[in-house]
């Protein structure tokens, strides 16, 4: 078992939670617009090779919001100083759903931030068929339930979320939707810019989409392959919105290859 810890760091002028776990040469990871649902298979696997820093995204609980940020674009610029404090050279990272949307930004923005840049099912570019699912219009258990194509096959999921669900697991994903809301309302959680701001990116970039999720449709992939030239695309079959804990052999495999490269 990986040696992981939440630990408090200073950065960007404001107090941050981090997830730090594992050891070798660092990968930032960030997680999705329903918060860190803690240290998984995935984790673990990838924790063997890699020393993984997993900023909590503020207003999501542990880490207190930050309020000058108004949009996706500000979170990012914020993330981008945490990442230039905490590491100086450029790292590789993942970014997953909401937190794919958060890396492109940072990306757009510093061209150099990144050395390799995985999106997993990512938000941020609307796509030119299909649409992100308007997952404020349902439930939270609506939510979640939609982000697995097979929640009945999926184990970790159904260790995380079946059966009853505790009032502080409840509030967390609360504040979540509340604070993905604040940031991503109005354009639902994309930004018409982006596209054209990611234009001439070098950074080797790799789309992970599995072919059955029901939350980024694969329009998003297509749209962020038009933006990124040379950008890969890895589809997983049967998987849902969660390739990493839905189809974790598969996933691990493709992270592995491309980070090696």
């Amino acid at each position: 078992m990986a040696n992981w810890s939440e630990q408090t760091v200073q950065a960007a002028g404001h107090e941050l939670a981090l997830i730090r776990g594992g050891s070798g040469k660092p990968l930032l990871i960030f997680h999705d617009e329903l918060g860190f649902p803690g240290w998984m298979e995935w984790n673990e696997r990838l924790a063997e090779r890699r020393t993984l820093l997993i900023p909590l995204q503020p207003g999501y609980g542990k880490t207190t919001r930050v309020e000058w940020t108004r949009s996706y674009r500000d979170l990012a610029g914020f993330y981008a100083q945490v990442t230039r404090e905490l590491h100086p050279e450029p790292i590789d990272v993942i970014g997953f759903s909401a937190g794919g949307y958060i890396a492109a930004e940072m990306a757009a923005a510093c061209p150099h931030i990144f050395s390799r840049m995985a999106l997993v099912a990512p938000m941020g570019i609307k796509p030119g068929e299909g649409e992100i699912m308007d997952f404020f219009a349902v439930t939270m258990r609506q939510h979640l339930h939609a982000t697995v194509a097979d929640p009945a096959a999926t184990p970790e999921y159904a260790k995380l979320y079946g059966g009853q669900m505790t009032p502080e697991r409840f509030e967390a994903f609360e504040d979540a939707r509340a604070e993905t809301a604040r940031l991503g309302w109005e354009p639902f959680m994309h930004n018409p810019s982006l596209p054209y701001l990611l234009r001439g990116l070098k950074t080797p970039t790799l789309l992970i989409h599995g072919t059955r999720d029901a939350v980024v449709p694969r329009g998003c992939i297509d749209a962020y392959r038009a933006a990124i030239a040379g950008a890969q695309v890895f589809e997983i079959e049967s998987a849902g919105h969660r390739p990493e804990i839905e189809k974790p052999e598969e996933f691990l495999r493709a992270i592995n290859r491309f980070l090696a490269e």
